[in-house]
């Protein structure tokens, strides 16, 4: 089973992100994707000028790039911005549950936009006569790098809360917003899940359309059960986070 992980924000750069997807959709099982627009074009008078009209279609648009996948969108600012996975139709998919860990359900920020409400999406499948969860989730963005703080650590502890009360194997994808050395890292992995970002001595998540400091933000953790075959980090720039592939046996 493939597995792809990739926040779109760098979709702003145009078809990239469509184009990454469509070339792909008979290789990869699985996409998880962050920071995706299902619509919220009226309900926004004012946005982030980098955000260009076309994004607000993306989910749609990755809906017909991938013809032979079940998209599942769940959102956490409104009801028009958030988290999608999508699923090749061979697989089975049980059941889906989104958990808030940081903020309000569904609160839309009247200062920053960046500061909305944080989700996790988890889709369990059967898989290897075992149940996975693909649990895909986007981290808190404060405007202050990819340090600790008092939300980001009650955050981390709020995802393992939830990983305590699912069995089966987890596969956790996405966007955290944090450098590897921190406390909401380690809470993560001292649930006892593997970080194959360190694991595999990963140097940088980002593509060359970040020029900030700090190159880590994105992360794939699973469980030890889970029987990796490969895991990199895609040379494709379409957005200003890099892809995350992995491979699972």
């Amino acid at each position: 089973m493939k597995i792809i992980s990739l926040n779109t924000w760098g979709g702003r750069v145009g078809q990239g992100v469509v184009d990454f997807v469509a070339a792909r959709k008979d290789d990869v099982d699985i996409f998880c994707f962050q920071e995706i627009f299902n619509g919220g074009r009226d309900e926004q008078s004012e946005i982030d000028e980098n955000i260009k009209e076309k994004q607000y279609d993306l989910y749609s648009k990755l809906q017909v790039a991938l013809p032979n996948h079940d998209g599942y969108f769940q959102a956490s600012l409104g009801n028009w911005y958030g988290l999608a996975i999508f699923v090749k139709k061979n697989l089975q998919v049980k059941s889906e549950v989104t958990r808030f860990v940081h903020g309000e359900p569904y609160f839309v920020p009247t200062d920053d936009l960046g500061h909305h409400s944080r989700i996790i999406q988890d889709l369990t499948l059967e898989f290897r006569h075992k149940e996975l969860h693909i649990i895909n989730f986007h981290g808190l963005w404060n405007g202050r790098g990819k340090t600790d703080s008092d939300e980001r650590i009650k955050q981390s502890r709020e995802i393992v809360n939830y990983l305590n009360t699912i069995e089966g194997d987890v596969i956790l994808s996405g966007d955290f917003n944090l450098l590897p050395d921190t406390q909401s890292i380690k809470i993560v992995e001292d649930f006892g899940l593997r970080n194959l970002i360190t694991e595999y001595g990963i140097a940088s998540t980002r593509t060359s359309f970040y020029t900030k400091p700090d190159k880590f933000a994105d992360y794939i953790f699973i469980s030890p059960e889970v029987a990796v075959k490969s895991f990199s980090i895609l040379p494709d720039e379409v957005s200003d986070h890099a892809a995350l592939e992995l491979v699972i046996d």
